[in-house]
């Protein structure tokens, strides 16, 4: 019974501000960290992780070194390893002590014990189901809205960064910690990076950003999803995966409308990962390294990174030029033909 792993109303109220469900959260996370020991650990390690700066041209990349995220960097996602293991993100196996809140009979929010950020937050379906995002996105969209400016919400495809590519889950983190959050605006203006501008959308496709990216502000939900379903397709079109087009997606509702960041991918993990003795990095990027702070669980890892290797690590995991233009001249096609 999945009552047995949420939280009581007895649990919560003591550290309840107020009852949005950002401050349900906020509640949530200081209930855990006081009452499970394996949150409050993870938390504590948080405070000593390592942080390197790279200056580039009118952006930054963190690399942070965080040893308590070996497990997720080096997750086995291959379809045997997945048969042979017990699915943690199902409620009836999550560890002792572990609590969370229910979201739409549908979703169940649950503090993350091997965080990122200050607030770091896992959310999967109540039911098991595959990592995919075309059922989904509406879903991701009304997480969005409920949370408001406070948080953002972010989804890993099955090969692209997921540790748990077979169970459905987006993931919380506070907003303005990725250096994205804060660069956006600014990277958004630069020439030749508005693609298109409607009444109740703007597409933008960025590629002066280290990894291309496009994003999509509407303040109308349905158009939104629309817009989703076309560049969805497209990539679908080109992609070689065998589950969905591979991609990462960063998004955030402030200021009356949704923000979505959606960086199309080439390859899941870059060659340094495959390599063996001192010249192997143990990085496998996900949509928190696309936003700008590369984690790194090896110390000889983050002792090494430099400027040339931050490069090359983005060139192999996200798509060339070539694909980068043939989405835009694609979206700009079905876009001004199916969304008026």
């Amino acid at each position: 019974m999945i009552d047995k792993v949420l939280i009581s109303e007895g649990d919560l109220n003591p550290y309840l501000k107020d009852r949005t469900l950002a401050g349900k959260l906020d509640a949530l996370l200081e209930q855990q960290k006081n009452t499970w020991p394996l949150c409050s650990i993870g938390y504590k390690g948080l405070e000593k992780t390592e942080i390197k700066i790279f200056e580039f041209d009118g952006f930054i990349i963190k690399v942070q070194y965080n040893p308590a995220r070996i497990k997720s960097t080096s997750a086995k996602v291959d379809l045997r390893s997945i048969n042979n293991r017990k699915c943690f993100l199902c409620y009836n196996n999550l560890p002792e002590g572990q609590k969370g809140i229910g979201y739409k009979n549908n979703y169940l929010i649950l503090c993350n014990p091997f965080p990122i950020f200050n607030k770091h937050f896992t959310v999967p379906s109540i039911e098991h189901l595959p990592q995919l995002i075309d059922d989904s996105f509406s879903g991701l969209l009304s997480l969005c809205k409920e949370l408001g400016k406070e948080y953002s919400v972010f989804y890993n495809g099955p090969k692209s960064g997921a540790s748990a590519p077979d169970h459905l889950h987006f993931q919380i983190s506070n907003n303005s910690f990725m250096p994205i959050d804060y660069e956006y605006d600014d990277i958004k203006s630069k020439p030749n990076t508005k693609l298109i501008e409607k009444k109740n959308i703007k597409v933008y496709a960025v590629d002066n950003y280290l990894r291309k990216f496009f994003a999509f502000e509407s303040n109308d939900k349905e158009v939104l999803i629309k817009t989703f379903e076309i560049f969805y397709n497209i990539l679908e079109n080109i992609s070689k995966s065998a589950e969905e087009p591979m991609i990462n997606i960063l998004s955030c509702y402030e200021t009356e409308k949704w923000r979505i960041i959606i960086f199309p991918r080439a390859n899941h993990r870059p060659s340094y990962y495959f390599l063996e003795g001192e010249e192997s990095i143990l990085i496998s990027p996900a949509s928190v390294d696309l936003g700008g702070i590369l984690i790194t669980p090896r110390e000889k890892d983050f002792i090494k990174m430099t400027k040339d290797l931050l490069m090359d690590i983005y060139n192999q995991v996200t798509i060339s030029t070539e694909y980068f233009e043939f989405i835009k001249k694609s979206l700009i096609r079905e876009i001004n033909t199916h969304i008026k």
